[in-house]
């Protein structure tokens, strides 16, 4: 055998080797969790009387949850009702297993609670879809209750979690 025939020989059977150890190699290390944010739950009925009171237009919400392990930027994506009334988030950042709350009154913004600011409710009592995109205006996740639902997403039934 030439030295040119074993040469070739070696690198043939090194690259039947690499072909072979690089699925078992790239299985033993698992990808970075990706970025997940879903819309967790939804009180789209004010528990109480329904006087557009501060009180009760912030116990109307949407709860979003970043279900991987790393910080979401969430500046500039947007919540949306079928309407067309959107609240769009603020230089927010969701903590890796965190979860937030969009309340529809007014208050003060913390890790954990959002306010929209408005002085009327939001979320349709019998049939409504809330919207969650991104800041480029891509679909995230939405969640629909009573008739008409579309994108195919969840369904939450009001203030209940998944």
């Amino acid at each position: 055998m030439t030295v040119r025939r074993l040469s070739a020989a070696a690198l043939a059977a090194a690259a039947i080797v690499g072909a072979v150890a690089l699925p078992a190699s790239a299985a033993d290390h698992a990808r970075p969790d990706r970025p997940k944010v879903e819309i967790s739950a939804v009180q789209y009925d004010s528990p109480g009387p329904e006087d557009r009171s501060r009180r009760s237009l912030n116990k109307e919400w949407v709860e979003l949850t970043n279900t991987s392990r790393h910080t979401v930027n969430l500046d500039g994506w947007t919540l949306t009702n079928r309407d067309g009334r959107t609240y769009t988030f603020d230089h927010y950042r969701l903590e890796g297993r965190a979860t937030v709350r969009i309340h529809t009154g007014e208050g003060r913004d913390t890790d954990s609670d959002l306010y929209m600011d408005r002085h009327n409710y939001v979320w349709d009592n019998y049939s409504d879809t809330a919207t969650l995109r991104n800041d480029h205006g891509r679909f995230i996740d939405d969640a629909s209750w009573g008739g008409r639902h579309h994108h195919g997403g969840h369904h939450h039934h009001g203030g209940h979690n998944r």
